[in-house]
C-alpha cells in the first residue's frame, strides 16, 4: 500500500560494456557525472542536477538521493569512483579514479529507457539527450562560479588566483548556454514541422 504513494523509481538501464560485465545504471545520473569538470561531488550535488533536469514535482528528494547514492556506490565497487568521508561533518564526497571509464559512462549517458525510445524517433531522442547533458553541465558550471564568489568573499587576498578560474567558469556558462539554445531552437523547429 505504501508503494502506491511513492513516485515511480528511477528507471535504470542495463549495458554490457566492452570489459565484459553488465552494469545496471540510471542514464540521467550518468549524464551528470560524465562531465569533465564534475569531480569531488556529493550525492546532493548529483541529486540537485537530477531534479533540475527531471523537472518532475512528484519526485521525493530524499528517495531520489538514496537511489543516486546506490548508483554511485556501484561505481565505487567497480573502482571508478573513490568515496571520501570528511572527519569534520561526516560529508561523503566522490572522486573519479584513474579507472573511471568515460567510454562506458558516456554510453550510459546517451542511453534512454526503451519505453521512451519507442515513442520518440532517434534524432529527437539524441537531441533531448544532448540537451539534458548540456543542462547538467550548465548547472555544474553555475555552482562552480558561485563557489569562486564565496571563496573570494571568505578570502579576498586570493583574488589573483580566483579571478581567472571564475572567468573561465563564466565563459563556459556562456558557451554551454549557446549550445542549449541551439538545441532548443532545433527542437522547436522540429515540433513546428510536425504540426504542418
Amino acid at each position: 500500500m505504501l508503494s502506491a504513494l511513492l513516485p515511480r523509481p528511477i528507471i535504470p538501464i542495463i549495458i554490457r560494456s566492452l570489459l565484459g560485465f553488465t552494469l545496471k545504471f540510471d542514464p540521467l545520473v550518468a549524464q551528470i557525472i560524465v562531465a569533465s569538470n564534475f569531480d569531488n561531488f556529493t550525492t546532493s550535488d548529483v541529486r540537485s542536477a537530477y531534479l533540475a533536469l527531471k523537472n518532475d514535482t512528484s519526485l521525493v528528494p530524499t528517495i531520489v538521493r538514496r537511489s543516486i547514492y546506490a548508483e554511485l556506490l556501484k561505481l565505487v565497487k567497480k573502482g571508478w569512483l573513490k568515496k571520501l568521508v570528511s572527519n569534520k561533518k561526516g560529508f561523503t564526497r566522490f572522486n573519479k579514479t584513474e579507472n573511471f571509464n568515460i567510454e562506458v559512462i558516456s554510453k550510459l549517458a546517451s542511453s534512454i529507457p526503451i519505453s521512451i525510445a519507442k515513442k520518440v524517433d532517434d534524432k529527437h531522442a539524441l537531441l533531448l539527450s544532448k540537451l539534458n547533458h548540456y543542462k547538467a553541465e550548465l548547472l555544474l558550471n553555475m555552482g562552480e562560479s558561485e563557489a569562486y564568489k564565496e571563496l573570494y568573499l571568505e578570502s579576498p587576498e586570493l583574488v589573483d588566483e580566483l579571478q581567472p578560474q571564475y572567468n573561465k567558469a563564466r565563459d563556459n556558462n556562456t558557451r554551454i548556454l549557446g549550445k542549449i539554445r541551439a538545441i532548443e531552437g532545433l527542437l522547436q523547429q522540429n515540433n513546428a514541422l510536425e504540426k504542418i
